[in-house]
């Protein structure tokens, strides 16, 4: 069993008076939509949300009956998402902190108009990203260490999967119900018979090899 993320840091916070933000996002790797992020923030002293771990851990129906308890337990929940376009002509490093910016500016907004007397700090998973705007720490492997961040985790995942299903309604032929963009047999066999749509990333192989639109 994958490892069990824990609530020491949340605690550590709420020992200050702080809430602690957990920041992740999905979607860094593949060939075809965007990158998303979530930020989620839970309120002092409450338990752990059974179940939850690392997004990449969990099958999908596990990914989503989970979202539907998070947001039940959560105080505030932030999804942000930076486009096609955005990662093309920023790169997917700062086009993912500009998604973790704009999934941190909904969350404040909604945990600070619960509650208005409450000081924050935000923990984002992987590395510091200066690029994020907002002062922050940073875990690594924090999808499997700390509790927000892997609700954020799936948050990002769930809401990026469910995008790629509907795309791959437009767009069949590239597997996107399966593979959600990234780059499977089935995705570049799809590539190679037609062509690139306007939800690929350009700046990424295959894709800066194509320059066929549907």
């Amino acid at each position: 069993m994958p490892p069990r993320p824990t609530l020491s840091r949340e605690r550590e916070a709420w020992a200050g008076a702080h809430l602690l933000i957990g920041v992740d996002e999905a979607g860094r790797g593949p060939l075809a939509g965007p990158v998303v992020a979530a930020a989620v923030v839970f309120p002092a002293s409450c338990r752990p949300v059974r179940g939850v771990r690392d997004s990449k851990t969990l099958p999908a129906d596990a990914r989503t009956r989970l979202a539907v308890a998070i947001r039940r337990r959560a105080l505030g929940i932030g999804v942000g998402a930076a486009s096609v376009r955005e990662i093309d002509r920023l790169n997917i490093r700062v086009a993912t902190a500009l998604a973790m910016h704009r999934a941190i500016a909904r969350v404040l907004r909604a945990a600070g108009a619960a509650q208005p007397d409450r000081h924050f700090r935000i923990l984002i998973d992987g590395l510091p990203l200066p690029e994020v705007g907002y002062e922050h720490a940073a875990l690594v492997d924090g999808d499997a260490r700390c509790h927000s961040i892997a609700a954020a985790g799936i948050m990002a995942k769930t809401v990026r999967d469910r995008l790629m299903h509907r795309l791959a309604g437009r767009h069949p032929g590239y597997g996107w119900d399966t593979n959600v963009g990234y780059g499977t047999e089935t995705h570049h066999d799809g590539i190679r018979a037609h062509g690139i749509t306007r939800h690929h990333r350009l700046s990424f192989a295959p894709c800066a090899q194509v320059s066929l639109f549907d």
